[in-house]
């Protein structure tokens, strides 16, 4: 069986947002599997010496037209969130706590929450919003309010970002082929020609 692949994902980056609604498309058109990954971008940033892009000059402006410019290329509804970017450490404990329980579930329930972010401007650094995305997949809201807060769910969250930085995971999307790193929406149009002939 091919190996699956790595998808790292920050829930308040534009671009992988934009991977999310083409990844698993292009996964399972060479009969591979995708294990969602969320990151928390802050931490690796403390790694690297980076900051968020609007934050930087020059490259600020820049980003901000290109996250509208590539979701008009790509046919992705985007709307900019009026809050941006924001922490997600909510949506990350809140996705590891779910997968642990329901790994298809925990998928859809990761799309609902970029597409709340980029279509509804939903903040997701808002607990309660997190929750009320939940309650659409039937997730009881009492439930998942405290295990936001469950020191194990904390625990788990910290470990899957820690150890994503370990491996090199420094950017959003991140992902990870057969072993090789690639960095970036951009960089989709490489992952299907490895997939399709191998390493190149």
């Amino acid at each position: 069986m091919p190996t699956p692949i790595d998808f790292y994902f920050d829930f308040s980056s534009p671009y992988g947002y934009l991977a999310s609604r083409r990844i698993d498309a292009l996964a399972a058109a060479h009969g591979r599997e995708v294990n969602w990954r969320p990151i928390l971008l802050g931490v690796a940033f403390k790694a690297t010496g980076a900051a968020p892009l609007p934050q930087l000059p020059l490259k600020g402006p820049y980003s901000m037209r290109d996250f509208l410019r590539s979701a008009r290329f790509h046919g992705i509804p985007y709307r900019q969130p009026t809050t941006f970017p924001v922490s997600t450490i909510a949506a990350a404990r809140a996705f590891y706590w779910l997968q642990a329980r329901d790994r298809a579930k925990a998928v859809e329930f990761a799309r609902a929450l970029y597409n709340a972010y980029f279509t509804e401007d939903l903040d997701l650094s808002k607990p309660e919003n997190v929750i009320q995305v939940a309650a659409r997949f039937g997730v009881d809201a009492a439930e998942l309010g405290a295990a936001l807060n469950d020191p194990a769910v904390k625990e788990k969250t910290k470990t899957e970002v820690d150890a994503a930085v370990a491996r090199g995971v420094f950017g959003s999307p991140y992902i990870v082929v057969d072993g090789e790193p690639f960095w970036g929406m951009d960089r989709l149009d490489q992952i299907e020609r490895w997939l399709e002939k191998g390493p190149f």
